[in-house]
C-alpha cells in the first residue's frame, strides 16, 4: 500500500496520503490550519503518488481544516491540475470544511478552473465515497 504521512515541528500530522487498494483511488486527508507552502508540499506529494498507480479517483478530505484553506485555486488550475489529469486523474470528490463559512472554494470555482477532471464538493465522506462509487460503476 502506498502511504504517506505529511509532518512537520510546527504542523504534525497536516496531510495523510494513501492508495485504498480496495476502492483503487488515492486519498488526501488534511488536518489543522494548512498554509500554502504546505498545501503545495501534499498536492505535489500527491501527485508524485498518481503518477505512480495512474489512479483516475480522489478523495480529497477537508473536513478536518481549521480556517482558510490553500488561498491558490490559480496554482491547482495551471500547476497540478493537468499534471494530475496527465496522470490519469479523471474524478475528483472533495469532502468541504465542516465550518461552512471558512469553507470559499466553490463548484464554480472548481469547475471554472479545473476543466481536466469532474468535481464534486460534499459535506460527508458517506456522500463522497458514494459518488466516486457511481463514476467507477458507469466507467468500468
Amino acid at each position: 500500500m502506498l502511504y504517506r504521512l505529511l509532518s512537520n515541528p510546527d504542523r504534525p500530522n497536516y496531510c495523510q496520503l494513501s492508495y485504498d487498494e480496495t476502492h483503487h483511488w488515492l486519498r488526501a486527508t488534511w488536518a489543522g490550519h494548512i498554509g500554502p507552502d504546505y498545501a503545495r508540499e501534499g498536492a505535489t506529494v500527491g501527485l508524485q503518488m498518481l503518477e505512480q498507480v495512474h489512479c483516475p479517483y480522489l478523495l480529497n478530505d477537508n473536513s478536518k481544516v481549521v480556517g482558510p484553506w490553500f488561498d491558490s485555486l490559480e496554482w491547482l488550475a495551471a500547476t497540478w491540475g493537468p499534471l494530475a489529469a496527465e496522470a490519469g486523474l479523471r474524478y475528483v470528490a472533495h469532502i468541504a470544511q465542516a465550518d461552512a463559512v471558512v469553507n470559499t472554494w466553490s463548484v464554480a470555482d472548481s469547475k471554472r478552473l479545473l476543466r481536466q477532471f469532474e468535481i464534486q464538493i460534499f459535506d460527508s465522506e458517506f456522500e463522497a465515497v458514494e459518488w466516486l462509487s457511481s463514476c467507477q460503476r458507469q466507467v468500468g
